[in-house]
């Protein structure tokens, strides 16, 4: 069993006061604060290096380059000037450390978010969504609502990012298991077992998934010689929200949730970085609308020969959202189509979200002219496809939001070099970058979020940590706006960040990757012996048990 006192996805604030040190009362530090010309070099590299990945929609990385090398000269003179500064005016010893903020600061924000905790809930109240629920969903491209961010729409963002974190904790990552890569637990107790059966929702239908082509950063795999399959692994889910909470939301929300990659940043070389028509996605004689062919044939792939994946994932979670809009619209609702995933899992839902509208599945069975607004909410999602995609994604209604960590490459990739960074240059140049076989452009809205305003995070960041799910969660609770610090109010439990990373600073006292199986999942037999548990019968991954509730 996971071991239960970390394992509560509570959002009450993890607040340590007792962090303040001798002699440092008087100390603001600066996260440029230096006492050595080597450290402002490194300083200096890293800021080149970020702002040659960052293209921002402006420019192109390549003009970029040409800056930062105009630019060297002007930088060095200020390297100059900064050493004789130093060397006449020494930082005091406390001022060397590279904190953003010193412990106090630390220690008053910690008071004021121990005092906001203790006089309110553990969770964000639940907000009536009314007649408004379209804008929430995009209708207007959240116009006006994200900054600053509406409370509202906030919620309903860390939702999905939950149910998107929910394939994390859920998954099954012990090689050492035969049931490496599959689902822990059944899907009527999926949520209950994440503690996220007060969102409302129940899960309908689980996704499996393979790939003809060779990946293996993507899967997890088991060294068992009879695992429970050799050629699939669980990918997500499909969940409905149940009466009660269609009441509130305004509508009967069908939620697909996908599962990113097994491991943090190393499946990031086996992207190909090599566009692929989308065939019979939504438009088979369509060659222009191309996307990366690794996602696309994680999405489609299939084998008769499977016990799992004789159907794609894309059959799979079609067949369901299909069922679903037929049953509630004939009933007369208002329904909504969200769909949400993290990284390699924000790829797949585009996918989703784009063939979903392309091949109308979310026509309204009473009323043809109506269709089912579809809206994908993904965090620090790589781009999936060309122009000519992105342009096809809007073209049907699909709305995108983009939760980015503006320290995170994988967002920046693939398309590193032609982005939507060149499209300035398109008049001139627009025939021959739609030709390359690697150029990208982002679909939707960007949200934006910053790692250095959070007083809780390490000021020296690692690049998977970055990419973490919960560090995502942790900055949109405390996100209020571009120019705002970071939220006093944020319930969300800071120490759910860690959970499998080590992003937190180290006198928050929460030890690293704390989420992890009792004695890595061994237990003792009645003689003694430490052996891998067989599961509960329910919870056995089966190919029969792939169908969906009764509603």
């Amino acid at each position: 069993m996971i071991q239960s006192a970390y394992i509560s996805n509570s959002h009450t604030p993890f607040v340590r006061t007792s962090c303040t040190t001798a002699g440092s009362a008087k100390v603001k530090s600066s996260r440029v604060s230096s006492s050595s010309s080597t450290n402002l070099r490194i300083l200096a590299a890293r800021n080149r290096s970020s702002k040659s990945l960052l293209n921002g929609g402006k420019v192109s990385a390549v003009v970029e380059l040409a800056a930062d090398l105009l630019e060297t000269k002007e930088r060095q003179q200020h390297t100059i000037r900064k050493r004789a500064d130093l060397r006449v005016n020494p930082p005091p010893p406390e001022a060397t450390q590279t904190d953003r903020f010193s412990p106090v600061e630390l220690q008053k924000f910690a008071r004021r978010l121990e005092e906001v905790s203790r006089n309110s809930p553990t969770v964000s109240p639940k907000e009536d969504l009314g007649q408004d629920w379209r804008k929430y969903q995009g209708s207007n491209n959240w116009e006006g609502l994200l900054d600053p961010l509406s409370p509202k729409l906030r919620r309903e963002i860390v939702k999905y990012g939950e149910f998107a974190q929910a394939t994390y904790d859920a998954f099954d990552f012990d090689a050492h298991s035969k049931y490496c890569g599959c689902c822990r637990y059944n899907r009527q107790r999926l949520l209950e077992k994440l503690h996220l059966q007060n969102t409302g929702y129940r899960v309908s239908k689980y996704l499996y998934a393979m790939s003809d082509v060779h990946m293996p950063k993507f899967f997890g795999r088991s060294n068992s010689m009879d695992p429970w399959s050799k050629d699939s692994n669980w990918m997500g889910y499909v969940a409905v929200s149940t009466d009660e909470e269609t009441k509130r939301l305004g509508r009967r929300d069908i939620t697909v949730a996908w599962r990113g990659t097994v491991t943090q940043l190393e499946w990031m070389e086996n992207l190909r970085d090599i566009l692929h028509p989308v065939g019979d996605l939504g438009c088979s004689e369509c060659t222009a609308i191309k996307v990366e062919r690794g996602f696309l044939s994680i999405y489609t792939s299939k084998n008769d020969a499977t016990r799992y994946n004789k159907h794609s994932a894309s059959e799979q979670v079609m067949e369901e959202i299909r069922r679903l809009v037929a049953l509630y619209t004939g009933r007369g609702e208002e329904v909504s189509i969200s769909i949400c995933g993290h990284s390699l899992g924000g790829a797949l839902a585009l996918l989703n979200a784009f063939e979903i509208a392309a091949k109308g599945v979310n026509v309204h069975a009473n009323d043809p002219t109506r269709k089912v607004p579809v809206t994908v909410f993904s965090f620090g999602a790589p781009r999936v496809g060309n122009g000519a995609f992105k342009d096809a994604v809007e073209e049907h209604g699909v709305k995108v939001l983009r939760v980015v960590g503006k320290q995170d490459v994988v967002p920046k990739m693939p398309g590193i070099l032609f982005n939507e960074g060149m499209e300035k240059y398109e008049k001139v140049i627009g025939h021959v970058l739609e030709s390359l076989p690697w150029s990208y452009k982002h679909v939707g809205v960007e949200l934006g979020l910053e790692i250095k305003k959070s007083p809780f995070l390490r000021s020296n960041p690692d690049l998977a940590g970055c990419h973490n799910l919960e560090v995502y969660l942790h900055l949109l609770d405390g996100f209020e706006s571009s120019s705002a610090p970071f939220r006093v109010e944020a319930r969300r439990d800071v120490a759910l960040i860690n959970k499998a990373s080590d992003m937190l600073r180290k006198d928050l006292m929460v030890p690293t990757n704390w989420h992890q199986l009792d004695n890595k999942g061994l237990v003792r037999n009645c003689y003694g012996r430490w052996v891998q548990p067989e599961r509960d019968a329910d919870d056995v991954p089966s190919p029969h048990g792939l169908g969906s509730f009764s509603s």
